[in-house]
């Protein structure tokens, strides 16, 4: 049987290597810290793609991605089907509304959008609940023989001495350990409060002024902040106020009772990160998913395991799918 390592314990690494276990190989996983600790733990996790290129395999991913979540919903695994509406201008990647299921996707109605949208998308989509969801998968990555290890990887070169086939999952991780200068955080504030009495809507359409609103089962997440190259981990309480201030002029008047504040540092990249090591050929890159993580976490992996288990042959450097020859 083949093995392979997983570094990352978050919704990539965890859907990495359970694609990886469904493909016949033995895996295990090493992080810094568990998944409770984790961006993928803190997020409104939504199918929505958000700040992640390209454009083309983005939307085979998150097609990919809505179809695997399918299979999950008979289970008690935290994911559900809601309505959700998605703002769009010019220029917005709406290509992957032709991907979904017929009658899937339709253009909102005037008096469904909030204020301040002109136009949108209308579509039932995957939610996911990360505290029922994370620990789902990591239960299944166990059942199905997996071992997880708490380590924190410093270098490529340590990187690379892990096994025989290295999947690198660290997300904003990758910058300090591959130096990778294309990578940057998109700093999010969200608040998580009471629920709402609303529909879930999200409008990424102003630069700077993201807003949505991701209703739970049990509560609601309330963003947003979208500021490039912002490294701070706090909660600002001037962003509370500027998130708080744009869900009223959406016009939702019912003030919410906040339970709690929270930040997190999204990876972006001008590309999405998915390939072989040019040094390193038995290292797998896999990480630079922008504020869409859980929306393509799925289709990246099953694509992965096929690379992986020699389905694909890659030759090339990048996502446009150049092949090479591998060995694995």
């Amino acid at each position: 049987m083949k093995s392979a390592t997983i570094i990352g314990s978050g919704i990539i690494g965890l859907t990495s290597a359970i694609a990886l276990q469904e493909a016949g190989f033995r895996v295990k996983i090493i992080a810094k810290e568990p998944f409770q600790k984790s961006l993928s733990n803190k997020v409104g996790a939504i199918w929505f793609p958000f700040e992640i290129a390209p454009k083309e395999k983005t939307n085979t991913w998150a097609t990919n991605s809505y179809i695997r979540y399918l299979q999950d919903l008979p289970f008690p695994s935290g994911v559900s089907m809601i309505p959700f509406i998605n703002a769009y201008i010019e220029g917005s990647n709406t290509d992957w509304r032709q991907q979904l299921p017929p009658g899937t996707v339709r253009e909102a109605k005037k008096k469904e959008l909030p204020n301040g949208i002109a136009q949108a998308l209308y579509a039932e989509v995957p939610l996911v609940e990360p505290g029922i969801y994370l620990p789902f998968l990591f239960n299944q990555f166990l059942t199905n023989g997996g071992q997880f290890e708490l380590k924190k990887i410093s270098s490529l070169k340590e990187l690379a001495e892990l096994g025989q086939l290295v999947v690198n999952c660290t997300g904003l991780g990758a910058k300090e350990l591959c130096h990778d200068k294309e990578l940057y955080p998109i700093r999010g504030q969200i608040l998580r409060c009471e629920k709402l009495d609303s529909i879930s809507f999200a409008d990424p359409t102003k630069k700077g002024a993201l807003r949505y609103v991701i209703n739970r089962s049990s509560d609601t997440i309330i963003g947003g902040t979208d500021y490039e190259h912002d490294w701070n981990p706090e909660v600002d309480p001037k962003d509370t106020t500027l998130i708080l201030n744009r869900l009223k002029d959406s016009g939702i008047s019912e003030a919410p009772k906040i339970l709690d504040e929270l930040v997190g540092l999204r990876p972006k990249r001008t590309a999405v990160r998915f390939e072989f090591d040019e040094d390193h050929l038995h290292v797998f890159h896999n990480y630079g998913h922008g504020g869409a993580g859980y929306t393509v976490a799925w289709g990246c992996a099953l694509e992965l395991a096929e690379v992986l288990k020699g389905g694909i042959k890659m030759v090339g450097k990048g996502t446009d799918q150049s092949r090479r020859e591998n060995s694995f």
